[in-house]
């Protein structure tokens, strides 16, 4: 695909090539979001409105890195559901259910042995967990950072800071999250105990 030829269609009205730019970049999109909110719902609808304003914004896109582009708008999208849900908070009927993760995503490795599954599921759920009680912008900048593998340079971007602010936000997040396992060092399986 040739994404620059595939952006200026979509900035002349192309539906489907901006359907092309989705297919390419939902993934990324949702990862990042689902990380941040942590929540698969609400991180589906966060991607749903980022794309939506991401269409009737393609048009003011004038180059540079589109991924960084899209996630900037993915990224605030999120920034804006945590702040409505903060003011608005309320308890999903499905979160009360007995087994909320029935319906989990997560890729079954055929080599691994069971108790090898529940242990990467619960040290997965505790990552989880630490990742989703950090402050916003640390929050976001550890996982575009080390889940999804950003140079500081497209983190800055996405995010519209300096370099710098991207490396502090950084290493605070990762002594917060460092700080929150050690505190549950019981729930982490002995090779990872500190």
């Amino acid at each position: 695909m040739d994404e620059l030829q595939v952006i200026k269609e979509a900035q002349k009205g192309s539906v489907a090539a901006f359907n092309k730019l989705v297919m390419t970049y939902q993934g990324t999109a949702y990862n990042v979001a689902y990380r941040v909110i942590g929540n698969q719902e609400a991180a589906a609808d966060a991607c749903q409105d980022a794309f939506l304003k991401a269409y009737k914004a393609i048009k003011q896109y004038q180059g540079g890195s589109f991924k960084s582009w899209l996630l900037r708008i993915v990224t605030n999208t999120c920034y804006d559901q945590i702040r409505y849900k903060s003011r608005r908070p309320a308890t999903s009927l499905e979160d009360l259910s007995e087994n909320p993760d029935e319906h989990n995503l997560k890729l079954v490795n055929g080599s691994e042995r069971p108790e090898e599954r529940v242990l990467r599921g619960e040290l997965g759920d505790l990552l989880q967990t630490g990742i989703t009680q950090l402050p916003e912008d640390q929050r976001m900048v550890l996982v575009l950072s080390d889940v999804q593998g950003f140079s500081y340079q497209e983190i800055a971007e996405i995010i519209n800071q300096p370099v710098g602010t991207v490396k502090s936000r950084l290493s605070r997040g990762r002594q917060r999250l460092r700080d929150f396992l050690r505190e549950k060092k019981e729930l982490l399986p002995s090779q990872y105990r500190l």
